[in-house]
């Protein structure tokens, strides 16, 4: 039996890459997803994806830097599907470079996308998560813990934050029956394969650095694994930071 049979789940950033995979993976697990994000077009595809494949999906435009839209499009989620049981904040638009290259909007926007935006869908989706005993999952990266984080300051900065978040509404929401964990993937999405093309030889030696001796697949290994955390078989894990890198990073 699917694990997650009449369960409902929100993925923001489900266009494409790891937030395509994640919907994949949830609604072949049987939930029905709500897919969001910017650009309507790719939500729809997501969408036709989930739907050739017998699940249910429905689109929901969204720019989740927009925090005063995310109640209210809860609510839509909430009428249209009957509820919400997971949450998954991975939609981000931030800016990398040297910091002193970088202006205060473009610093401020991974910000602004990442935990500001998770803050605000967590809220809003707070009580429907306690009524229905949910699990959040928010997208964090192992850049905050590499060997050298020249150029991904304000990226590791934002989803720092978003991982600090994550354990405190771990400790606060655990006794609202609402686990809450992070995932910090490495996956072959759209913008990972275009680096990869453009630079083979240091692609390679990405490759070389992760002990499976691979980059991950958006739905098989990120998509699964966070069916995985949502699920019954994980439900005594909460306030964890999970590495889906091939064993690339070190947390501590």
């Amino acid at each position: 039996m699917a694990v997650l049979r009449d369960k409902v789940a929100l993925v923001t950033g489900a266009g494409q890459g790891v937030g395509q995979g994640i919907a994949l993976a949830l609604a072949g697990e049987g939930a029905a997803v709500a897919v969001a994000g910017r650009t309507g077009a790719k939500l729809e595809a997501t969408c036709a994806l989930i739907r050739e494949r017998g699940g249910r999906a429905e689109p929901f435009p969204v720019d989740v830097a927009d925090t005063a839209a995310v109640p209210p499009l809860v609510e839509q989620v909430v009428r249209a599907l009957g509820g919400i049981d997971v949450l998954v904040n991975n939609a981000y638009t931030g800016s990398f470079g040297p910091l002193l290259s970088m202006s205060d909007d473009d610093f401020q926007r991974g910000f602004r996308t990442a935990p500001f935006a998770a803050f605000a869908f967590m809220k809003a989706c707070h009580p429907h998560l306690k009524a229905r005993r949910g699990s959040i999952i928010n997208l964090v990266t192992s850049a905050a813990v590499r060997w050298d984080t020249s150029t991904y300051g304000a990226y590791a900065a934002a989803k720092q934050a978003l991982r600090s978040l994550t354990r405190t509404a771990a400790s606060e929401w655990g006794r609202d029956g609402i686990r809450v964990n992070a995932i910090a993937p490495h996956a072959l999405s759209p913008g990972l394969a275009a680096w990869t093309e453009r630079n083979p030889e240091a692609a390679a030696e990405f490759v070389e650095s992760i002990p499976l001796g691979r980059i991950g697949d958006c739905e098989a290994d990120i998509g699964r694994a966070v069916v995985a955390l949502v699920g019954p078989d994980l439900r005594y894990l909460t306030g964890a930071t999970v590495p889906l890198d091939g064993g690339q990073a070190f947390f501590g």
